[in-house]
């Protein structure tokens, strides 16, 4: 294992502060000086000797034991060892000291200390053991680092008791291994994001509340350790009313040298909203302007579908380019057809709102959408657009219309060669856009479309906004040349960037990290296919049927769920000859084979069993009837980043036909 100059001197740093805070020397003298009495003199001293003595002794293993290296075999990095040790309960920060924190950073340690005021939760019973209950999950962000809390259950005061270790760290390059000072910190405007998720008893979740929380009084506190309490308010049509109380607690590791002083954190926290409001009222003046020359282009664009701002889930208006970022996913995603898939096989479900009416809009920050895992159609259209950026990919975002004139968003592409595909973000389904040609004569063939777009008002991404300023704004007629500003009015690109590049202005939220999956493919896999045996088996009982397995059947249904979920990803169909040939060799001649696939987007068992036994065709294999019938079940769940998966069901029997 190899490590750059800055590691091993960082490597070095620590082992000689732990070598000086063990008294190695002296004991290394004891040790000589005995060695030296019991051998007598007669023969020199060797370096083999006195390790043997040393290690005789046991002071090479307190020495390998106090620094912690035991798991460095295991090719654990420095970076994994802090993540895993970076959520604590109820620790003080002096017992952290010991759990591989580099005493070359800075970190934030922040203990939640409960909650209190949940009002709405005020009637519900206390969970009596083992029973399953509705919870609350807090999630945590912060520079490139989250976390999440255990789940606990929902509560007037909520027992959410944990502490995380925050790395504050500086942006330059070389820099993040340097301890930053309070000067430096002061500086770092990048919020803690803090989103409150409530989770139901059949798994579907609820985003409660999106807080930003400004850290930095902390750095004025005396002993650097300061309480706080926050007002949680709601999202969406409620986010002026007060949901809950969090009561934090805030220390900074090692502690300052030097504080700062309450009146200085105040007038940066002030001078940064000044000129964050500056750059908004400027950028505002402009897009009126903007507006105004597009109005007078063609009277018929007052109706056209143009939106340059959208409101988040705390109610603030932002401009949509501020919504896309370049996304990187590293090793979770590996192509953008895959990028395509994983954003597909989050939930759609249009924001909440209470009484009837239009259609409530909310386009939810990055991390609020990642950790609810589900959102409408313009939060998984900014999600795959930052995806497909990230891949390298000259991708937009479309705001139109599809069938009956709904609203709707999704992704376009733009080939070096010219193409235009645009991206279904709801489905993974991709489109070739091929333009058809008003002048062409009657009877000259059109192509024919074959995406659900019927209009587009504007296209955007994280530093391009263009409208659509064409005669005529259906997607079939439109041209998606850029260049030509005939047809595409476009927004100064430094005006976009005066308020939607990253760390232009301190409103802006940071872009979240794609974590990992959270459940391992086939441990799900084999517990979900156990349940939904058993449910069919007593499905059967209740109807007086018996029910016998045939395990072969069983396993060669695999590959038919993997086919369909290549073909999800890729759009190419391949596999089904051979599950196809297995099957015509498993089935004997006179009997009669029956399979129903099904798709799910989560885990629960009696959720999914209910929804197969709506489909006439599963509920005929289910209560199959005959002589020799013999039944098989398999379960495929394809784990995605986040908490995203691919459920894949199919049900099959067999059985001898009787004339």
């Amino acid at each position: 294992m190899s490590l750059s100059p800055e590691k091993a001197s960082e490597l070095k740093q620590m082992v000689q502060d732990h070598l000086l805070k063990m008294d190695i020397h002296q004991k290394v003298r004891d040790v000589l000086a005995d060695t030296v009495r019991s051998g007598g003199g007669e023969q020199p001293l060797t370096a083999e000797d006195l390790l043997g003595a040393l290690q005789r002794r046991g002071i090479v293993d307190d020495l390998i034991k106090d620094l912690n290296l035991v798991n460095v075999a295991g090719s654990q990095t420095k970076a994994d060892l802090i993540k895993s040790s970076a959520s604590f309960t109820g620790k003080d920060i002096t017992q952290l000291s010991t759990t591989n924190i580099s005493p070359l950073r800075r970190y934030l340690y922040l203990q939640v200390l409960g909650g209190r005021a949940f009002l709405e939760h005020l009637q519900e019973p206390e969970p009596l053991p083992g029973q399953v209950c509705s919870t609350f999950t807090l999630h945590l962000h912060f520079r490139s680092q989250r976390f999440r809390s255990k789940p606990v259950p929902c509560a007037c005061e909520p027992d959410l008791q944990d502490g995380f270790l925050l790395e504050v760290h500086r942006d330059g390059a070389g820099d993040a291994s340097k301890m930053a000072d309070a000067t430096t910190m002061l500086s770092i405007c990048d919020p803690v994001h803090m989103v409150l998720i409530r989770t139901d008893t059949s798994g579907d979740t609820t985003l409660v509340s999106s807080y930003f929380l400004d850290w930095r009084s902390v750095l004025s506190a005396p002993n650097g350790k300061t309480g706080m309490s926050v007002e949680l308010l709601g999202v969406g049509s409620e986010c002026k009313v007060p949901t809950g109380v969090l009561n934090l607690k805030l220390e900074m590791y090692p502690p300052l040298s030097e504080t700062l002083s309450p009146e200085v954190i105040i007038t940066q926290q002030s001078l940064e909203r000044r000129k964050t409001a500056e750059k908004e009222r400027l950028f505002l003046v402009y897009a009126k302007q903007w507006w105004r020359e597009f109005l007078e282009i063609r009277p018929s664009h007052q109706s056209k579908l143009v939106k340059i701002f959208a409101q988040d889930e705390n109610g603030v208006n932002r401009p949509v380019c501020s919504y896309v970022r370049v996304l990187r996913a590293g090793r979770l995603l590996e192509s953008p057809r895959q990028a395509a898939r994983f954003v597909s096989l989050l939930a759609q479900e249009r924001a909440p709102v209470v009484g009837g009416g239009a259609r409530h809009e909310q386009w939810s920050t990055m991390m609020a959408f990642l950790c609810r895992n589900k959102g409408d159609c313009e939060d998984h259209a900014l999600l795959l657009c930052s995806l497909l950026l990230g891949f390298g990919l000259d991708a937009y975002v479309c705001v139109g219309s599809k069938g009956k004139n709904a609203p709707h968003t999704w992704v376009m592409t733009c080939g070096t060669d010219g193409t235009v595909t645009f991206w279904e973000s709801l489905t993974a389904h991709r489109y070739l856009h091929q333009p058809i040609d008003p002048a062409a004569p009657p009877l000259a063939p059109q192509p024919k479309p074959t995406y659900p777009y019927r209009t587009i008002g504007c296209v955007f991404s994280h530093k391009t906004f263009l409208a659509n300023c064409q005669p005529s704004d259906a997607v079939e007629l439109c041209s998606f040349d850029f260049a030509n500003a005939s047809c595409w009015k476009a927004m100064s690109e430094e005006a976009v960037r005066s308020v939607c590049a990253p760390g232009s202005i301190s409103s802006l939220p940071p872009t979240p990290p794609i974590c990992s999956p959270s459940v391992q493919s086939a441990e799900a896999s084999n517990h979900l296919e156990l349940e939904m045996r058993f449910l069919l088996a007593e499905h059967r009982k209740d109807l007086g049927l018996a029910t016998v397995w045939d395990d072969h059947l069983c396993y060669l249904l695999s590959s038919a769920l993997s086919a369909y979920e290549l073909e999800r990803t890729t759009g190419v169909s391949c596999g089904n000859e051979e599950f196809q040939d297995a099957v015509r060799r498993a089935v004997p001649d006179g009997h009669t084979f029956k399979a129903f696939p099904i798709h799910f987007l989560h885990c629960n068992a009696r959720r999914a069993f209910a929804t197969c036994l709506r489909s006439p065709f599963c509920e005929e294999i289910v209560c199959c009837r005959g002589d020799h019938v013999r039944l098989a079940v398999r379960v495929r769940v394809v784990a995605y980043p986040e908490s995203a998966c691919a459920v894949w069901i199919m049900f099959a029997c067999k059985y001898r036909s009787v004339l």
